[in-house]
């Protein structure tokens, strides 16, 4: 493989080349850019893909907007003090989106596991120090039986034990002197026997503060008010999904109260559950560049976008005798238009993990989602144009696998 120097060396000896990339140069700063551009995922011997599964954090999550990029690289050629740093970013955002508070974290999780951490200790410097250890604190944490998922080890971290409920009966009976919080995942809304609304007021009646899980509910956009307007107490989210800001950083919104002993246990404290979480200046600017950019988009327009390219794919693959698509759209997590490919194997001889190999070891590389039924897509992380190049795979080798 040619190198960046050996490159170089022979652009030099070229007159014209050479001249180019001195003062004055005849091409852009751009175009020089691309020229030298070195690709290092080839150099590591890895494959880049179409991303047309979603926001899933093997898959590297999201792709960043330009200008979230540019201020990572402003950022990365200054020094701030951090703590100051989050103060400002934490009041820009807490004012976008109608919040007492708001702080930067390492992604949700780490959202979880401060959250969760503030509300035991409060602003107590000993508390903190004393995590996970809860001796003089509470040490409960009440969740609903279906809104357990293995992420729940975030709340774990801090040593409380999670006590599983179904029903408004069973919560309310389980509440008592160690009850520390009231923890929601916001995904299963429609899955447990306890929705949103009564879980906040459940909440308030008792005095126990609420944290809502919203990792992956964005868009819609008015998700990001929507549930401390609510009353929820503690509320995150992904930064590196929806937002399409840096994968490694996410939102920790709330009362102001909560978000305060929260920044106690985050670096650049040492001595703490949360010192490992951290989030440097560049993901701190970028997630706030990242929320602007993400306020300001036309969202009507984008979602259009989205169910054109969606139904480009589903007449391709539909267009195949045997094979039925079904568009939709989820409740709650990863609301964006998706689709499900099925079809008679019987006629169409192929499984659907053999269609998803396919996709994923053709050129370009496909990553699709699905089980044993269906193989799911989504376009809303695809570059434009890439819906068609995945149409015309996904027909090819639904086509090429029918029974004539």
């Amino acid at each position: 493989m040619i190198s960046r120097r050996t490159l170089l060396k022979q652009f030099s000896v070229l007159p014209l080349v050479g001249a180019l990339f001195n003062k004055g140069s005849l091409i852009t700063n751009d175009l020089r850019a691309q020229v030298l551009r070195r690709d290092y995922f080839k150099e590591l011997g890895m494959r880049t893909f179409i991303n047309a599964a979603g926001t899933y954090t093997a898959l590297t999550g999201s792709l960043m907007e330009p200008e979230v990029i540019e201020a990572i690289k402003y950022a990365s050629n200054e020094y701030v003090n951090l703590d100051e740093l989050q103060d400002k970013v934490g009041e820009q955002i807490a004012a976008m989106l109608h919040c007492e508070a708001a702080t930067v974290t390492a992604g949700a999780a780490s959202a979880i596991t401060l959250g969760t951490a503030g509300i035991l200790t409060g602003l107590d410097e000993d508390k903190v120090i004393q995590l996970p250890d809860l001796t003089g604190m509470k040490s409960e944490v009440i969740i609903q039986k279906q809104h357990r998922i293995t992420y729940d080890h975030a709340i774990r971290n801090c040593g409380v034990r999670l006590v599983e409920v179904e029903t408004r009966k069973d919560l309310e009976a389980a509440i008592n002197e160690k009850t520390a919080m009231m923890w929601f995942l916001n995904a299963n809304n429609y899955v447990g026997h306890i929705r949103d609304e009564e879980f906040v007021e459940i909440g308030k009646k008792y005095g126990i503060p609420t944290f809502n899980d919203c990792a992956a509910d964005v868009p819609p956009v008015e998700n990001l008010w929507k549930y401390t307007d609510m009353g929820f107490d503690l509320v995150t989210f992904s930064g590196g999904k929806g937002l399409l800001g840096p994968q490694s950083a996410g939102l920790l919104l709330g009362k102001k109260e909560y978000i305060q002993a929260a920044r106690l246990h985050a670096p650049p404290r040492g001595n703490t559950i949360g010192r490992g979480m951290k989030v440097n200046k560049e993901e701190i600017l970028g997630m706030l560049v990242a929320l602007e950019i993400y306020l300001e988009k036309d969202h009507e327009s984008e979602w259009k976008n989205w169910e054109s390219q969606i139904k480009l794919i589903s007449d391709a693959a539909s267009s195949v005798k045997g094979v039925k698509t079904e568009i939709h759209v989820p409740d709650v997590a990863n609301h964006v238009p998706s689709l499900r490919i099925s079809w008679d194997q019987d006629k169409v001889k192929i499984t659907t993990e053999e269609v998803r190999e396919k996709l994923r070891k053709g050129h370009p590389s496909i990553e699709t989602v699905g089980g044993e039924e269906s193989v799911d897509i989504t376009t809303w992380m695809m570059l434009p144009g890439q819906e068609r190049i995945v149409a015309s795979r996904v027909r090819e080798i639904l086509e090429n696998a029918r029974d004539s």
